[in-house]
């Protein structure tokens, strides 16, 4: 295992260790920071358990692990600390993306569902007014969720799994995702559209793309004044893809709502206006795995292991091909 000391007593119950044991022979119980202390057992380790604060695993440290076969990252992207060397060399790389997936999408449909109810609203103007004033329309117009528009930017594993979990409710689902056909996103329940289309049609938008050189800033001034009057903007994702000083002059009008998961900078700093405006709901990226929700990834890559161990076809591998369009 390579990884935080602190990273391994969040994610391992005992019955993780003892899972891990039935399916392989760890050289130690207690994970190691870097490549220096665990030099002398490269030789003879076939898979690499990793996840938050492994060092990078380049092309010198593989020469010095023969018989690595496989890395099994407890955690999300593989960006960043796996080398491309890796899979030059024909090794298999898997991770908890889709585990992750599991809280952030069940957050989504929280947000999306509360938005179009307007429970963010309607909190406020019942605690001001302290009085029924059913059926709140005057406060509230075109509240509801049925027969509303939801849009999904990105077919992403968090994206997808909001997708199917929205298929329960009376709403109309609206994708874009340059890299999936009509057909796909048919059969997964929505309608491919293009990124004008979804904003200027939808009640709620929710971001799932990653954060790449071509989505960074992509909800921009432009995007933003096609949503119309009283839409809410969802992001899940990352902070980056929405242009934030623009999308802060829209909610200063009033125009549109927000439930933000994430933000540019990640930690806003004091007095940022996105704490103060009044159609805002901020949170501090706790979408993803908090909690007991953490064991789900360690359930997930033991599962993985033990299909590896049994010689079955792996079910969350990152492939080489897909690395461009991954976060």
């Amino acid at each position: 295992m390579l990884m935080h000391p602190v990273v391994k007593d969040e994610l391992f119950r005992q019955d993780h260790m003892d899972a891990l044991g039935r399916v392989c022979n760890l050289v130690s119980e207690v994970p190691f920071r870097d490549r220096d202390a665990i030099a002398d057992y490269l030789g003879r380790i076939e898979v690499l358990i990793t996840s938050w604060g492994c060092p990078r695993i380049d092309e010198s440290l593989i020469d010095q692990a023969p018989r690595l076969r496989i890395i099994a990252h407890l955690a999300g992207s593989v960006k960043g600390f796996i080398d491309d060397a890796v899979w030059r060399r024909g090794l298999q790389v898997v991770n908890a993306v889709a585990a992750n997936a599991v809280p952030v999408a069940e957050y989504t449909v929280a947000a999306v569902l509360f938005a179009n109810k307007r429970v963010f609203q309607l909190n406020q103007a019942y605690l001001k007014f302290q009085e029924n004033r059913s059926p709140w329309t005057r406060e509230a117009p075109n509240v509801g969720n049925y027969g509303k528009t939801v849009g999904i930017i990105g077919a992403s594993n968090v994206g997808r799994l909001v997708i199917d979990h929205l298929q329960h409710f009376d709403l109309r689902i609206l994708l874009y995702d340059p890299f999936m056909t009509p057909l796909d996103a048919r059969k997964m329940g929505a309608h491919k559209v293009g990124l004008t289309e979804l904003l200027s049609q939808s009640d709620t938008v929710s971001i799932h793309a990653p954060l790449l050189p071509d989505t960074r800033g992509m909800i921009g001034a432009r995007e933003l004044a096609l949503m119309a009057d009283g839409t809410t903007l969802i992001n899940t994702a990352r902070g980056a893809i929405v242009d934030q000083s623009a999308l802060v002059s829209e909610l200063r009008s009033g125009r549109l709502y927000a439930v933000l998961d994430t933000t540019d900078p990640e930690v806003l700093p004091s007095g940022d206006p996105l704490f103060t405006l009044h159609n805002v709901f901020l949170t501090p990226h706790i979408a993803g795995s908090l909690g007991d929700e953490a064991q789900r990834l360690t359930d997930y890559i033991i599962q993985e292991l033990e299909r590896y161990q049994r010689g079955q076809v792996l079910k969350f591998q990152v492939k080489r091909e897909h690395l461009a369009r991954l976060a």
